[in-house]
């Protein structure tokens, strides 16, 4: 396995810290706090170049709240400062690691996505079936509070397998250990007696990584690419399609999976601490329609999930108000409608497509 030892000059030099700001800036640049940060950004980028040079530089304390996406998640969003960091990290980074991960891993991945390991599911599905003319199954899991149950030392000894520069290293344990930093402080506001002792018990064993960071989304794929290697290389099994902590696998046997279940559940255990959410497992005849990524994928037809389109009426409709109150510009807006009309051109939903776009202008010019 190649390994890096020179790589933090080429993550905190100013090049790349210029180019990560760029790149967090785009699509943003109407936001108050933007705006607020681009003052004097020269010096602003200079001064963290300096701190992280020195080995001066400490993640700041993270925004919580919540999300309903459709379920409830808890959301913890750095400053601008060190989201600029989180940038630079993944630029270098992300092709060293992505180089490794396994085709059929699609989530926050460049050239990857939803759309293509639904795709790539369905290849999957009609190859086993015969074209649909045989009984396939498929086994579906979610592991259970993924981003709250990823143990810091398994993350990191996993990172060390590439990158041994002291500098890369200390720098990626300050991005993870930030999360554990800022919970500390909110110890005292929990009532509940067992939830603090559960909280105590994460932060001295360093778990859990924030959903908000970029670095995150890199994070995840190094820790679920240990699984995916296994599924891959020790199992044998070709027809498996991981998006973050949701996978399936394909077979025209239902006992093989049922079988395949324990040790799938042993590997995530005893090698990365996680588990399997007891009411998300299930494994399921295609002719049921199988639930994955926001998409309901049944033999010849594949329909968008119910609470899809709700999210999707309701998101857009908040961004034509937030069009409409100068928040954001007219190209966004349409970046937004066109992301939209793509998820749907993935599923059978012409009447759901032309329902939309008449929303659209309605309440643009309502």
């Amino acid at each position: 396995m190649d390994t890096h030892n020179n790589l933090f000059n080429e993550i905190i030099c100013l090049k790349n810290l210029f180019a990560s700001w760029s790149e967090f800036k785009s699509g943003k640049r109407f936001r108050n706090d933007v705006q607020e940060f681009e003052r004097k950004i020269e010096d602003k980028i200079f001064t963290l170049h300096e701190e992280l040079s020195k080995n001066k530089y400490r993640h700041s304390h993270y925004t919580a709240f919540y999300i309903t996406d459709p379920k409830i998640r808890h959301i913890h969003k750095a400053n601008i400062r060190d989201r600029i960091v989180h940038h630079a990290i993944f630029r270098i980074l992300y092709p060293i690691f992505d180089h490794g991960f396994i085709f059929d891993s699609f989530s926050c991945r460049f050239e990857k996505g939803t759309h293509k390991a639904i795709e790539r599911l369905g290849m999957f599905i009609r190859k086993l079936s015969h074209n649909h003319t045989k009984a396939c199954f498929v086994l579906k899991c979610d592991i259970k509070k993924f981003f709250d149950s990823v143990d810091h030392q398994i993350l990191l000894g996993l990172i060390r397998r590439k990158i041994t520069d002291p500098g890369t290293i200390w720098l990626l344990k300050e991005i993870i250990n930030s999360f554990v930093k800022t919970e500390s402080h909110q110890l005292n506001l929990f009532a509940d007696i067992d939830l603090r002792k559960q909280t105590e018990r994460d932060m001295a064993f360093g778990r859990g990584i924030p959903i908000g960071n970029l670095t995150s989304q890199l994070f995840a794929n190094i820790y679920m690419n240990e699984f995916d290697q296994f599924v891959k290389h020790k199992l044998k099994i070709k027809s498996y399609v991981r998006y973050t902590d949701d996978f399936v696998i394909v077979s025209d046997d239902r006992n093989y999976l049922e079988n395949l279940l324990p040790v799938v559940q042993s590997f995530l255990k005893e090698k990365l601490k996680l588990q399997l959410h007891p009411n998300k497992v299930y494994i399921r005849k295609i002719n049921r329609g199988i639930d994955f990524l926001g998409y309901v994928i049944l033999p010849h037809y594949r329909r968008l999930r119910t609470k899809t389109k709700r999210r999707i009426f309701t998101k857009l409709r908040r961004r034509v108000t937030e069009y409409k109150a100068g928040l954001i510009g007219e190209e966004s807006l349409k970046q937004s409608l066109n992301s939209f009309l793509g998820v749907l051109s993935h599923a059978d939903a012409h009447n759901c497509e032309q329902k939309l776009l008449n929303q659209y202008w309605f309440w643009l010019n309502e």
